[in-house]
């Protein structure tokens, strides 16, 4: 029987307020006439009439973050040092190995939005589906954001995991993680609607922060993770490859042999 493969990312596109309005995406189309005119520049002396319908290529022109769409975020993303004093890598220095490997799903949708996912969750999460962790194991928390991905309540939408969770799961050998939140951390913000009543500095960005700690990799905007059995599945997130940067585009992939 042939795999199924399971597209766990998002669009991106153009006019979506799921992002914060300096990170949304700007996409210019150029559609098949405006590339026969810059066709022109490539082949002097070259016509419509040299051209199949008098058309040219197409191509677009894409202003963007690496946090844009669904990425994963490498330790440099956290903090220049991780594993608590070497250098922290980027997007291009992540080891391609912790990138593909058998996948785990946890469901956190009963959670309200904004809740703090701990370690003691994490655990019954596991028991529930009789798994139990190995190192390289990619788990992925399935949280129902994604429902309201290009709608502005997006960014306010699911529970988040913080530092104790994320050292709990870095501890057990797991190195990459994932969410189909906007943010590893709860909805960033609903933490400074918190912090500006308590002034608690260790709530801001804690699981992200964890990773000076514990080195690991985290994706954001996953889609499609009710789709998932809760384990048997290979998964994929292999990011584009950016000297020097914080994050990377991924097609995350589920590979399910039924």
């Amino acid at each position: 029987m042939s795999p199924r493969f399971i597209d766990l990312a998002i669009a991106i596109e153009n006019d979506i307020p799921s992002d914060p309005p300096n990170m949304i995406p700007k996409i210019t189309y150029m559609d098949h006439k405006v590339g026969a005119e810059t066709m022109k520049l490539f082949f002097p002396g070259v016509t419509e009439k040299d051209l199949p319908d008098g058309l040219g290529w197409a191509f677009e022109e894409v202003t963007l973050s690496t946090h844009s769409g669904t990425h994963l975020d490498a330790p440099y993303h956290y903090a220049p040092k991780m594993d608590g004093w070497k250098r922290a890598w980027t997007i291009d220095e992540v080891p391609l190995e912790w990138c593909m490997g058998p996948g785990v799903k946890l469901d956190f949708r009963d959670r309200p939005d904004g809740h703090l996912v701990g370690a003691a969750e994490m655990e019954e999460a596991l028991k529930k589906i009789n798994h139990n962790l190995d190192a390289g194991d990619i788990v992925l928390v399935n949280t129902g954001a994604d429902k309201f991905w290009g709608k502005p309540e997006y960014l306010i939408k699911g529970c988040g995991m913080g530092r104790e969770a994320t050292l709990w799961l870095a501890d057990k050998g797991v190195r990459v993680v994932g969410t189909d939140a906007w943010s590893w951390d709860r909805p960033l913000p609903l933490i400074a609607k918190e912090f500006e009543q308590t002034h608690d500095a260790s709530i801001i960005w804690e699981g992200h922060f964890a990773g000076i700690e514990k080195a690991y990799c985290h994706i954001e905007k996953l889609a499609n993770l009710d789709r998932l059995p809760p384990d048997g599945f290979t998964f994929c997130c292999f990011p584009i490859k950016i000297r020097g940067a914080s994050g990377g585009w991924i097609r995350p992939v589920a590979i399910v042999e039924d």
